[in-house]
């Protein structure tokens, strides 16, 4: 019988090669094991994010909080999923609770600045996407929502300098590359 942890580390195994359907059986038995591991929740509602068993990831995510309150990434997983399914205020709310555990998230920063730019409230989605690129310069999502708000807010010159920038990059950027 295999322990807690090599389940864990093979179910990770497999939800990043997108084979998530095969990883969800290997975090249910680590969680026999270890009931009460928030990272084992954490990491079976990943992929259960990835199979589009929206519920049951919430329910896994939530089950994470429940035992540790401070996991940025469950909260932000639970956010990108409510913006998934348009529930705009759910998300916020989530993307807000995961900066309060960690401010210097670029990922956050930006997705949170998405929920704002999809309500049309340009001016706070400037604010988050600025911050995205502060914590993260070449992020090209955060660069590329960054110029389309400045757009939006008829700020010409920022908007041409940001394309400028990211005409200046040679791959994309997303935090874990920076």
């Amino acid at each position: 019988m295999e322990d807690a942890a090599a389940l864990n580390n093979s179910g990770i195994a497999l939800t990043e090669a997108n084979r998530p359907f095969e990883a969800i059986p290997l975090f249910r038995e680590a969680l026999i094991l270890e009931p009460e591991n928030p990272l084992l929740w954490l990491n079976l509602g990943i992929a259960q994010q990835k199979t589009g068993e929206y519920p049951d990831a919430i329910d896994s995510f939530r089950r994470s909080l429940l035992i540790n309150d401070k996991l940025t990434e469950a909260w932000h997983s639970i956010g990108l999923i409510y913006y998934e399914m348009n529930e705009f205020e759910m998300a916020e709310e989530c993307y807000k609770s995961a900066l309060s555990n960690n401010l210097s998230d670029p990922r956050i920063w930006n997705n949170l600045g998405v929920v704002y730019f999809n309500s049309n409230n340009f001016d706070e989605a400037r604010s988050c996407f600025e911050k995205s690129v502060s914590l993260c310069p070449q992020y090209c999502d955060a660069l590329v929502n960054l110029r389309d708000t400045c757009r939006e807010l008829g700020d010409w010159r920022a908007a041409a300098e940001f394309e400028r920038v990211l005409s200046g990059l040679d791959l994309p950027v997303k935090p874990d590359d920076a």
